[in-house]
């Protein structure tokens, strides 16, 4: 059984989204963001404190969109995964290592300097400075975006799981009112994928069963 350490709303929504579109079984342990400091006895499941971590037996994971293309190879072969021997396969790594080395990371200082430091060390300057480094960057996805309904190989894939997530975690930091029309055509339509509403609905039953709180949205 795969065991997935999960915050709400955390990048660990990128391999919950994966798993459920894969209809894989699966445990999910909701943590209080973040666990490094709000459940300090993870740290004996995973020393950095991060998440996700994914357990499948002996293979132990830390990176969100390495833990879907995991998935995607080990219990496929699923249409969500694009190989070497597609015309897409370069577009579809691209996407890939781009969902979190690009976009992902300026919006972790966006959420840290606006609502994770205390008061007294949030800074304004900061958070508007990568903010508007996301949505440089955010260009490449609403050029892709501009005639076709995903990212590469003429269908939804992996790709389309780990770039969404970082759509939604613009959203709940409050720059989706800045997304350009193909990405926030884009955006809703990811939403609306039953795989989509599944791993949501994961997250809302097993953080009320587990008593965790789900995070506070901007």
């Amino acid at each position: 059984m795969i065991t997935l350490y999960h915050c709400d709303a955390a990048r660990s929504f990128r391999p919950l989204w994966m798993l459920e579109e894969m209809g894989l079984p699966y445990e999910l342990k909701m943590l209080p963001f973040p666990p490094r400091v709000f459940a300090k006895e993870y740290l004996a499941v995973n020393p950095l404190g991060t998440i996700p971590f994914m357990v499948d037996g002996e293979t132990k994971m830390t990176e969100s969109s390495g833990i879907c293309h995991y998935l995607g190879v080990k219990y496929g072969p699923t249409p969500l995964m694009v190989g070497p021997e597609d015309p897409a396969y370069g577009a579809f790594l691209n996407w890939m290592y781009f969902s979190d080395a690009t976009l992902t990371f300026p919006q972790t200082l966006v959420l840290r300097y606006t609502q994770l430091e205390p008061e007294e060390r949030r800074n304004p300057q900061v958070a508007t400075d990568y903010a508007k480094w996301f949505l440089g960057r955010l260009r490449a996805v609403e050029a892709a975006t501009a005639n076709a309904e995903t990212l590469c190989a003429g269908r939804f894939t992996a790709a389309d799981i780990v770039i969404g997530y970082a759509l939604r975690l613009a959203s709940n930091i409050g720059l989706a009112k800045d997304f350009g029309p193909n990405v926030a055509a884009y955006w809703a339509r990811l939403q609306q994928r039953d795989g989509f509403k599944r791993a949501v609905a994961a997250e809302q039953k097993a953080g009320a069963e587990q008593n965790v709180a789900p995070r506070a949205r901007a």
